[in-house]
C-alpha cells in the first residue's frame, strides 16, 4: 500500500521525470501472488496515465486481477509495437530482509523492495517512458500499446493467458513486442555485456512420488521412502541433465567470445563442445551461472510433503519439481532425462506444461542494440535466451515476438539472477532512469 498522507496527483503528469519515485509508489502496493490483489496498483497506473490523457481499458476474468491496455496512437507508417509487464510479485515469506520489502526504501543508491527487479522496474520505466512521449507530443511510426499484467508469476491464468484467449482483438497487426527480462549489463572476462532476450526456456513443473514401508516411528527403518528421497534428491544434486546445444546458446557464446582476449574467447568457445561443457563450466568459477542453464534443461526440488504425525513412518513422500526446458524439448524429456540419473526407484507425474515462445527473428534487434550502444558505447549486446519463462509464451500464439528489453545499467559485481525472488532485491536508482530513457528512445526510433 501507498504510504498514508502520500499524495501522487500533483505529480501525476510529470510522474516520468522521477520513474524511481513511480517504482517506489509501485513497490509499496503488495501484490504477493498468491492471492496477487493487482487491482489496487493497476487502479494506480490507470489513474496516471488517464491524467496524462490516455484512454484505458480494463479487462480482467476476475475484478481483483484486472489487466490494464491503453495505447498511444501512431502515424500508422508501421505495425503497432507492444509494451508489456507484470506487477504481481512472489513472497517473501521466511526471507530476512535488510531493509521491509515493501516500504521501498532509498538507501546507498538503491531502491530496495519485493519487485524492484521482477519486474515492477520494467512496469515503472515503460508507464515513464509513455507519458513522457503523451508529455513531449512524440507521434511514433506505429501505434505504441501498453498492457500492464496480472498473475505472471502463477502462470498468467488472470493476465496474460486470459487476455490471448478471450480478447486476442486487442492485439490485432502487432508482430513486436517488448517485455521482461534482457538489457541488463553482465560482466565477463572484464568485459562488459547487454545480453538481450530472443528466446526463452519453458516451464515444465512434475511430481516425483516415492513410496516404501510405513509404520511406527519406534522401529528401525531403513531403505524406506525417507531414504529414497534422499538418495533421489542427492543424485539430482550432483548430477547435471546432458548438454544440449541450441541455436540461441551458441549465438550468444560466440558472440560474447569473440569479443574476449585469448585464451578467455577459447575457453568460453569450448563450453559448445559437449564433451568439455561441464569441465570448462567449473573453470568458469561465479560466471558459470550464466551460462549453465543455457546448455541443459534444469530441474529443482522445490516443496516436499510426507507424513503428518511425528511417530509414523510415512509410505509415500512426493516432491514438486520446477523444471526448465530448452526450446524443441517437451515434457517426455523433462522425465526421461532425470530417470537416466535417478533410474526406476522414483515416478513422475507432469503437472503443467505450456508451450514454448517462438524464437525471435532478430528484425527488431539492431535496433534494440543501436539504443543500448548509444546510451553506453562501453556495452557490447549480445542476443540471450532467458533461463526462465515470462508470458511471451501466451503472446507468441498470436504471432507476437518478444524480446526481453529492461534495460539496466548494473555495477560490476550485482548479481541480477540471484537478487530476483530473493531477500534484498533491489535496483540502482540511475538504472532506472536508463532504463527509461532507453524505452523512450524505442517508442521514438521503432520503424516496424
Amino acid at each position: 500500500m501507498l504510504n498514508e498522507g502520500k499524495s501522487y496527483d500533483a505529480g501525476a503528469l510529470t510522474i516520468y521525470k522521477h520513474p524511481a519515485e513511480l517504482l517506489q509508489n509501485l513497490i509499496r502496493f503488495d501484490t504477493t501472488n498468491p492471492p496477487g490483489n493487482e487491482a489496487e496498483c493497476i487502479n494506480y497506473i490507470k489513474d496516471l496515465l488517464k491524467r496524462a490523457g490516455f484512454e484505458t481499458h480494463i479487462l480482467a476474468k476476475d475484478p481483483d486481477r484486472p489487466n490494464l491496455i491503453t495505447r498511444l496512437k501512431g502515424r500508422g507508417s508501421a505495425p503497432p509495437l507492444m509494451l508489456y509487464g507484470h506487477v504481481d510479485v512472489v513472497t517473501t515469506t521466511s526471507q530476512d530482509w535488510t531493509h521491509p520489502p515493501f516500504e521501498a526504501k532509498e538507501v546507498d543508491g538503491f531502491i530496495w523492495g519485493r519487485g524492484a527487479l521482477d519486474m515492477k522496474c520494467g512496469v515503472a520505466m515503460m508507464v515513464a517512458a509513455l507519458i513522457r512521449a503523451k508529455a513531449e507530443a512524440v507521434i511514433p511510426h506505429g501505434d505504441i500499446l501498453l498492457v500492464i499484467l496480472s498473475d505472471e508469476e502463477a502462470g498468467g491464468d488472470f493476465g496474460a493467458r486470459y487476455l490471448v484467449d478471450n480478447h486476442p482483438e486487442q492485439f490485432e497487426s502487432i508482430r513486436y513486442a517488448i517485455g521482461e527480462f534482457g538489457g541488463y549489463s553482465m560482466y565477463i572476462g572484464g568485459e562488459k555485456f547487454y545480453p538481450i532476450q530472443i528466446a526463452e526456456k519453458t516451464a515444465c513443473w512434475i511430481k516425483a512420488t516415492v513410496r516404501g514401508p510405513g509404520g511406527h516411528g519406534a522401529r528401525p527403518m531403513r531403505g524406506g521412502s525417507m531414504a529414497k528421497l534422499g538418495r533421489f534428491l542427492s543424485q539430482l544434486d550432483k548430477n547435471r541433465l546432458p548438454v544440449h546445444i541450441t541455436p540461441v546458446t551458441r549465438r550468444m557464446i560466440e558472440a560474447i567470445s569473440s569479443n574476449l582476449s585469448f585464451p578467455k574467447s577459447m575457453i568460453l568457445r569450448k563450453l559448445l563442445v559437449p564433451a568439455l561443457t561441464g569441465t570448462v563450466l567449473k573453470m568458469l568459477g561465479e560466471n558459470a551461472q550464466y551460462f549453465e542453464p543455457l546448455l541443459h534443461n534444469t530441474v529443482n526440488a522445490t516443496i516436499v510433503r510426507g507424513g503428518n504425525k511425528v511417530n509414523v513412518i510415512p509410505g509415500e513422500i512426493t516432491v514438486e519439481l520446477d523444471g526448465r526446458l530448452l526450446p524443441d524439448f517437451g515434457p517426455e524429456d523433462m522425465i526421461a532425462e532425470p530417470r537416466q540419473i535417478i533410474g526406476d526407484e522414483v515416478e513422475f507425474e507432469i503437472l503443467r506444461h505450456d508451450t514454448c515462445s517462438a524464437e525471435s527473428d532478430m528484425g527488431l534487434f539492431d535496433t534494440l542494440s543501436g539504443i543500448l550502444h548509444d546510451t553506453d558505447p562501453e556495452g557490447i549486446s549480445v542476443p540471450l535466451m532467458l533461463p526462465g519463462v515470462t508470458d511471451a509464451r501466451f503472446f507468441s500464439r498470436l504471432g507476437i515476438q518478444t524480446y526481453g528489453f529492461m534495460p539496466m545499467a548494473l555495477p560490476a559485481g550485482f548479481n541480477f539472477f540471484q537478487t530476483i525472488h530473493a531477500a534484498d532485491e533491489r535496483i540502482p536508482v540511475e538504472a532506472v532512469a536508463f532504463g527509461t530513457n532507453a524505452i523512450f528512445e524505442l517508442l521514438q526510433r521503432y520503424k516496424g
